[in-house]
């Protein structure tokens, strides 16, 4: 019983993590890393959070104009601001 449960764990972490690094996405969308902090700071796509001096982004949130994955699931819309809206 011990064995299950601790190999369910093992699957659950191993899946995705909370949050990716620029390389991870880089990955995900067979890009360069360059090209996804590109596209972050154009609004191409959701932004990453700043820890620091990292950049992680969202794995999963619900809402594909904050998670990478959820963004990519809705086919990549853009996550431009139009003007006068706030986030």
């Amino acid at each position: 019983m011990a064995n299950s449960i601790g190999a369910t764990a093992t699957q659950e972490r191993s899946v995705v993590p909370e949050l990716l690094d620029v390389e991870a996405v880089a990955s995900m969308l067979s890009v360069s890393t360059r090209t996804v902090r590109r596209m972050a700071d154009s609004g191409q796509m959701p932004r990453p959070i700043k820890i620091l001096s990292l950049c992680r982004w969202r794995a999963r949130t619900g809402d594909p104009m904050t998670g990478i994955l959820d963004w990519i699931d809705a086919n990549c819309p853009s996550c431009r601001q139009q003007r006068g809206q706030s986030r």
